[in-house]
């Protein structure tokens, strides 16, 4: 279990969370941890809302939200497997209206 107290809004507020895990009993170990995978899961959501613009998306129905939810993580890893000096942004960019550097990134 991890105990996390916050001000929201002026309001103190305790939340609790609850986890299955195989880490040994040792509270410092365990908090890196959870720590660690919320970090990887903002910057994640982070990237897909911020250079995607996930949130602002409407499609909603039936089988669309899980297939464009998949092609960004392609993309994503697609131009993390590719290094380059520009930013996500601009790769992104420069993708979208060059087919050559299009096909470098997706063909390697």
């Amino acid at each position: 279990m991890v105990e996390r107290a916050c001000w929201i809004v002026g309001e103190h507020r305790l939340e609790r969370r609850f986890f299955i895990n195989s880490i040994p009993a040792q509270a410092r170990r365990f908090a890196e941890a959870v720590r660690g995978h919320w970090g990887i899961e903002n910057k994640l959501h982070w990237r897909l809302d911020v250079l995607f613009r996930e949130d602002a998306c409407r499609i909603r129905k039936g089988n669309a939200p899980a297939i464009l939810t998949a092609i960004r993580n392609l993309c994503m890893n697609l131009f993390e497997q590719k290094p380059s000096k520009l930013r996500l942004s601009k790769q992104r960019r420069k993708a979208a209206w060059n087919d050559d550097y299009r096909a470098k990134v997706v063909f390697g």
